[in-house]
């Protein structure tokens, strides 16, 4: 593996659900004149390689992640994009089935919870008493 890729799954490690501009920010730091479209191809690279989890909130750009291979899932901030793991109970199998599956493989659910992250809902004068 290059030092660039290996440099880009690093970033990954170290920034999790960072989105690609954070990630160039950080592999910039290690691997100086590397281009913004290198890592953008980097990233494509290793997430269609499943090396990375490419996580593409409604309305925000996608973010990485390293974990992959395992069945979670994602509560995401409405106001800050803030995204945190959520680890699935039941093991390995999907929590969600579809009652007909119109003739397709199922391979993958993707859940995702919305809300507010500690730090909005504090600031949110909404949910103030």
């Amino acid at each position: 593996m290059t030092r660039q890729r290996l440099a880009v799954l690093d970033a990954a490690h170290e920034h999790p659900h960072a989105d690609a501009d954070r990630i160039f920010d950080a592999v910039g730091a290690v691997v100086p004149g590397i281009g913004r479209h290198t890592v953008y191809d980097i990233l494509h690279a290793l997430s269609a390689h499943g090396l990375l989890r490419r996580i593409r909130p409604a309305g925000f750009h996608a973010r990485y992640e390293v974990r992959v291979g395992d069945n979670h899932h994602h509560l995401v901030c409405r106001s800050c994009a803030a995204i945190s793991d959520v680890d699935h109970t039941i093991g390995d199998s999907r929590c969600l089935s579809p009652v007909d599956d119109a003739g397709f493989d199922v391979d993958e659910a993707d859940v995702v919870f919305w809300g507010l992250c500690r730090d909005c809902s504090t600031d949110d004068p909404r949910q103030q008493p």
